[in-house]
């Protein structure tokens, strides 16, 4: 399935109060759509991720999976800010006929959620029976709950929270100054930052797996070792690998954009009164090892959720468990949507 891309000519106003004069939203749809909407799965991606989701989770999406396309309208649609056919760093400023590059403005998550409102008006969806999101897909699926609680039928939610913790905005940090210290990072050109995005992802990493998993899949067997060792060749490896598909300055704006995730913020609020207000059914699923967006924070959002329901893997995996434990997943999501 080719990726497609719907384009506004309108202009399209963040809530910074910055104006991008239009818009691109790179999307794909499996499937067919009914009449009320009721069989659409809108998929939320995640930081690197792209709207493909049948590539990147085929585990849980595909034929004979639990979200398929013989049942199922499925849409992915590639967040702004990306680097993936939607409107960020790398695409064209109409007003200056040049890429943005590092000048593309600031963005949160809610900017994504209103161009993920816009599309689904475009493609003339009237409800989504099941919205979903892991990690930062997570935050859009929460704010879109706040946005259109009358259009959402159920949510699924999987190692996310409802606000960036100080934890996860550390981390951030740490990333944006490895790419900062790539004096080429606001270079106007598509490689600029390569060796800081190298960097920010192997700090990423670190916070993706855990001590268990590094030391079974990483450890050495020759105990003469001085160097070369495994663990390290795996990081390099993990950065080069993200270089190749990713940008810094993409990497860098997105990052910002998940610092400034908090449900509560500007709805005059805290978090739980915030939460009592998404009353869908939700599924929520945690990993036992996540050291990144730890269990203790689907468990908040499982007490001040009217109606949820928590399950927590016993993985190895850590925060990547939710896109590599789908067997597991996909039997309790099963079993959930076929309770009604």
């Amino acid at each position: 399935m080719s990726v497609k891309v719907f384009h506004s000519t309108a202009s399209f106003r963040l809530e910074s109060g910055q104006v991008l004069p239009s818009l691109h939203i790179a999307y794909h749809t499996y499937g067919t759509m009914n009449a009320d909407g009721s069989n659409v799965v809108w998929i939320c991606h995640a930081l690197t991720a792209n709207s493909d989701v049948a590539d990147w989770w085929a585990g849980l999406t595909g034929t004979g999976r639990p979200i398929d396309p013989a049942r199922h309208f499925i849409v992915c649609a590639n967040i702004i800010g990306s680097c993936y056919g939607s409107s960020g760093p790398h695409s064209v400023n109409p007003d200056t006929g040049q890429p943005w590059y590092h000048t593309f403005p600031a963005v949160t998550i809610r900017d994504m959620v209103q161009a993920h409102i816009l599309l689904r008006q475009h493609l003339r969806i009237p409800r989504i029976g099941l919205l979903v999101g892991g990690s930062m897909g997570g935050y859009q699926v929460l704010e879109w709950a706040l946005t259109e609680p009358q259009l959402i039928g159920k949510l699924f939610l999987l190692c996310t929270g409802a606000a960036e913790s100080a934890w996860g905005i550390a981390i951030h940090t740490a990333q944006r100054l490895a790419i900062e210290a790539d004096h080429t990072w606001e270079d106007p050109t598509p490689a600029a930052g390569a060796a800081g995005l190298k960097a920010a992802r192997a700090i990423g990493m670190l916070t993706y797996r855990n001590y268990q998993t590094f030391v079974r899949a990483q450890s050495d067997p020759d105990k003469e070792k001085t160097d070369g060792f495994r663990a390290s060749s795996y990081i390099n490896y993990q950065g080069d690998k993200l270089v190749k598909r990713f940008n810094a300055q993409t990497y860098w704006l997105l990052t910002k954009a998940m610092d400034s995730h908090n449900i509560a913020r500007g709805r005059h609020e805290d978090i739980t009164a915030a939460l009592s207000h998404i009353t869908q059914p939700t599924l929520l699923i945690g990993i036992s090892s996540d050291i990144l967006c730890p269990p203790e924070e689907q468990r908040l959002l499982a007490t001040h959720l009217p109606q949820a329901t928590y399950h927590e893997i016993d993985s190895t995996y850590g925060h990547d468990g939710f896109l590599i434990e789908f067997e597991t997943i996909g039997t309790i999501l099963n079993d959930w949507l076929h309770q009604g």
